[in-house]
């Protein structure tokens, strides 16, 4: 079997990986391991932009403010404020590498956006596809770094550690990451790519739902192979369902951005009333949460099968020039957004929950650091404020970069023994895999979706048990592919998210149970661990997270 060995390996090609592998190049060789193409993740189709204090009127404290007041009181305000202070260095380092933003018409400012939760114009963005445009720059100058290798098709099936070579258990903050078993989709072999520092950077778990805006990559692969290696997670009850989803059955993960609404579009039922002045005083600019149980309530009230997204308010010209993404694709669809509302419902969209880590993106694990939507920072809190992910993800990236480069490497390092397949046999077919991909997506979108109760988490808990029971025999008696393990990572966080919101017995941010509708703060201001090595959830002790420590040698540019 093949090995390879780097000085820094990340799992992951999104923006959180790619600004990791370009601050980590400067002291080391990068390897980037990614499940499809570098280009294909989440990043690519980020629409909205970076939240970003530019404006006269606008401080880092009302940034802050939102931030928190999205949050739902489970935002680390240490967090927030460093995050929030460093933006104007993330947005410099994007633009050092290639990243050029939207102007205003005179072509001397930034063109601010506004989207749901935000106070002001803060949105910096790249017309309607930042995200791509983001993606673009930061994969350019990845090729052009010799130090930075990208190792495309490798789907990671887990992590290496020194206990698990030596035979021992995990034990938290004592557990050497080694590096990571990969599966080549081209070839069928898995090998052992080895590194002192690995960042898991593979964004969060949307196809765990039936209807999600993420891309086929987001299975949870970075929450699960943690898990199993022994870091904790947190939050996973939180799931943040887009409010506004392309509703074609052309088109069902097309996402309509949230900046739609901040320009002045309004949301509209089949009957043409404008519904979410009822729900929340500021109307189609509350949070995302709010709007999305809405178009929940209002689709079930009036049994529709979607809402409409009126952009009447919108100049053609103005649509044309701040949307030309959208208005393409949904011309391709027959719909002039210029002239027609768009058709829209809500979908999974972000894991405001994740591995836990500290302030420099450390987790439990020596040598393993996270940053991105894979990642539990403690910025986002129970529900995230729009454009602060991207934000995030640079901020935590090269934190974590630094943090990384000051850890020396496992000394000495143990041989990393080949991958042993046991009596694993080619299965003779694969209906069980795509049969349990179907009933699991269903099971969590019906039972675990934007409204929750205690009846249907206890359905759901006993399902799902079931499920991976039969998935892990199926796992340990075949031979691997991308769709198994896959598979096995999506039931695994499936059961976790679902352990989760079980215990959360109250309702706050995306989280909202019929069954406990109030706020607890008195019992529940907290956070929901997931602990694999006592093998529980639980709410978090005082004192027990990190999130907002880091070390004294961090200085943000």
């Amino acid at each position: 079997m093949s090995k390879y060995s780097y000085d820094f390996l990340v799992i992951g090609s999104g923006v959180a990986g790619l600004a990791f592998a370009l601050e980590a190049a400067r002291t080391g060789r990068v390897g980037v391991v990614t499940k499809r193409e570098a280009a294909e993740g989440s990043t690519s189709y980020a629409q909205g932009g970076v939240a970003c204090v530019r404006g006269g009127d606008d401080s880092f404290d009302l940034h802050g403010a939102d931030t928190e007041a999205a949050g739902a009181g489970l935002c680390r305000p240490e967090v927030v404020e460093s995050v929030v202070a460093e933006a104007p260095g993330a947005i410099a380092a994007l633009e050092r590498w290639g990243v050029r933003f939207s102007l205003s018409d005179g072509g001397g400012s930034y063109d601010l956006g506004r989207e749901g939760g935000h106070a002001r114009r803060r949105i910096l963005h790249a017309e309607d596809a930042t995200g791509r445009v983001i993606e673009d720059a930061l994969l350019a100058q990845a090729r052009g770094n010799p130090r930075i290798e990208l190792i495309e098709h490798q789907c990671a099936v887990d992590l290496l550690t020194r206990s698990k070579v030596e035979g021992r258990p995990a034990q938290r903050d004592r557990t050497r990451v080694l590096g990571v078993y990969v599966h080549d989709a081209q070839t069928g072999e898995i090998r052992a790519l080895t590194a002192p520092r690995v960042l898991l950077a593979t964004g969060g778990a949307g196809k765990v739902y039936r209807y999600t805006t993420n891309p086929d990559v987001a299975c949870g692969d970075g929450m699960a192979i943690a898990y199993r290696a022994g870091a904790r997670l947190a939050n996973l009850e939180f799931v943040q369902f887009h409010p506004t989803c392309l509703f074609h059955p052309r088109a069902t993960r097309f996402l309509i951005s949230e900046a739609v609404r901040g320009e002045g579009a309004v949301l509209r039922n089949l009957a043409g009333d404008a519904f979410m002045p009822a729900y929340h005083p500021q109307a189609d600019l509350a949070p995302r949460d709010v709007v999305a149980r809405a178009i929940d309530q209002e689709m079930k009230r009036r049994a529709e099968p979607h809402v409409l997204l009126d952009l009447a308010a919108l100049s053609p010209a103005k649509v044309r020039k701040r949307f030309p993404n959208i208005h393409r694709a949904c011309l391709e669809l027959g719909i002039d957004i210029t002239r027609q509302p768009i058709p829209v419902v809500p979908a999974a969209h972000y894991m405001c929950g994740g591995v836990v880590t500290d302030g420099a993106g450390r987790t439990d694990l020596v040598g393993l650091f996270a940053a991105g939507e894979v990642a539990c920072t403690g910025l986002h809190g129970a529900n995230r404020l729009a454009s602060n992910s991207l934000l995030e993800s640079v901020v935590f990236a090269r934190r974590a970069a630094q943090a990384a480069a000051a850890l020396p490497p496992a000394s000495p390092a143990p041989e990393v023994p080949p991958w042993d397949p046991g009596k694993a046999t080619v299965p003779k077919e694969s209906i069980l895999v795509s049969a349990h991909w179907t009933m699991v997506r269903a099971l969590m979108w019906d039972f675990v979706g934007i409204v929750r109760s205690d009846h249907r988490l206890q359905l759901a808990a006993g399902y799902i048990h079931d499920f991976r029971r039969s998935v892990e025999n199926y796992y340990w008696n075949f031979i691997l592919d991308t769709d198994l393990i896959e598979l096995r990572n999506l039931t695994l966080l499936a059961d976790l998210i679902i352990r989760a919101a079980a215990i959360r017995r109250e309702s706050r941010g995306l989280h909202f149970n019929v069954d406990h509708p109030q706020t607890d703060d008195a019992t529940w201001k907290r956070e929901t661990v997931l602990d694999p090595i006592a093998q529980e959830a639980r709410p978090a002790e005082d004192g027990e997270l990190r999130f907002g420590s880091r070390d004294s040698t961090w200085e943000p540019a």
